[in-house]
This record gives structure tokens, C-alpha cells and sequence, in this order.
């Protein structure tokens, strides 16, 4: 089965294919969407009709080269130029009829193919623009949810950042404020080891005379 993705392509290249025959006044253009069973290998049918041989082969040209320029797309093969009664391009996901109208009437290729869905261009080119806007606003969904997560993110990074600053701060104060505290315990410390201050011996050598001289003085 094809992917929407492809079949959107190939929708492109047959609404490109039906404007040629539009603009080449081609007759009762029609294209029918074949039923998946009963299509084969190809998914559309492109249909028109031509006064004359000269305006069939003008309206085949005019879609190949447009196809060939404009999309770099060539059909797999072509049939019936020569003659111009019934102009064929295969280009296997589709295929385009360019019929005489009283050759068109003689095969009646639409009755042959009953389960087709047939739509003229603007209904098919209706389609085709609705098929992309739908597209288009999926493919716009889905880039604003992948875009949510990453705003949610960056929203949370800096309140986290602030988080770590006042964090940072707090410790910052406690420490600060266990510094004098410290530095006091340190001082008191410091206060109560200090030992007695020891007297020099020129000092007791000068005690000594003293109560020396006060014994002699008794005893005289």
C-alpha cells in the first residue's frame, strides 16, 4: 500500500497533469481514484478527451514536459503518439488517456472501471489542498510539543540556579558567623593555659638579703 506521503506526491503530479489538459481545453477531463483491489499498480486514472489528433498530441506533449520540468518525473512509457487516436503516458503510480472524443465514447474506459471514484480537477484539487493544511497543522502540533518540554526546561533552570545561590549564601553567613565565635573560645584558651609568671634569681638574691638583714637585726 502507499504511504500518504508518496500518494500526496503523486496527487501532485496529477492535479499538475489535469491543469495541462484544462489549459489546453481538453474535453470532459475527468480523473478516477481506482479502487486499491482492482487498480493493479497504479492508483489514478487521468482522463480527456481532444477535438482532433493535432490537439491530443499537443495536450500528451504539454504533460509530459511540464511533468519532466517542473517535477524531473519522465513516463515509464508512451503509447499511440503516432496516431493520436488514444495518446497514453504510463507513469505507473499513474496513467493518463488523451482520447479522440468518439474514441473515448467507443472504449468508455470510466464504465470499465466502475469501482473508480471519479472527480473533475476542482474537486480533486479540493482534496488535494485539504490533504496538505491538514498536514500542515500536524506537522505544526508536533513541533509545538517537542518545543514544550524544552521551554519547561530552560523555565527551570533558573530557579534552580537561584535555589544554589541562596544556598550558597546561607553557608556562606553560618560561616561567617562561627568565626567570632571561635576566635573567642580560642582567646579563652589561650587565657587559662597562660602559666605563672617566675621570678628571676636576681630577684630571690634580693629576697634572701633582706630577711637576712632582719634576723641580724633580732638577734642584736
Amino acid at each position: 500500500m502507499t504511504n500518504p506521503s508518496t500518494r500526496q506526491q503523486i496527487r501532485t503530479l496529477v492535479q499538475a497533469a489535469a491543469q495541462v489538459c484544462e489549459d489546453k481545453k481538453g474535453l470532459d477531463t475527468r480523473i478516477l481514484e481506482l479502487d486499491p483491489i482492482d487498480a493493479g499498480l497504479s492508483d489514478f486514472f487521468l482522463v480527456t478527451s481532444a477535438s482532433n489528433d493535432r490537439q491530443a498530441v499537443a495536450i500528451a506533449d504539454e504533460i509530459e514536459h511540464k511533468l519532466k520540468k517542473e517535477f524531473g518525473v519522465y513516463p515509464n512509457s508512451v503509447e499511440g503518439r503516432r496516431h493520436g487516436e488514444w495518446i497514453l503516458l504510463d507513469y505507473v503510480d499513474f496513467v493518463v488517456h488523451v482520447f479522440l472524443t468518439e474514441r473515448r465514447a467507443f472504449y468508455d474506459i470510466e464504465r470499465l472501471r466502475k469501482s473508480a471514484r471519479p472527480l473533475t480537477p476542482a474537486e480533486f484539487d479540493a482534496e488535494l489542498k485539504s490533504a496538505l493544511s491538514a498536514r500542515t497543522l500536524a506537522a505544526r502540533s508536533k513541533s509545538a510539543a517537542k518545543a514544550k518540554p524544552a521551554a519547561v526546561k530552560a523555565a527551570t533552570k533558573p530557579k534552580k540556579a537561584a535555589k544554589k545561590k541562596s544556598a550558597g549564601k546561607a553557608a556562606a553567613g553560618k560561616a561567617k558567623a562561627a568565626k567570632p565565635a571561635a576566635k573567642k573560645t580560642i582567646a579563652k584558651k589561650s587565657k587559662l593555659k597562660k602559666p605563672a609568671a617566675r621570678k628571676s634569681p636576681a630577684k630571690k638574691i634580693v629576697v634572701k638579703n633582706k630577711a637576712a638583714k632582719k634576723r641580724a637585726g633580732r638577734k642584736a
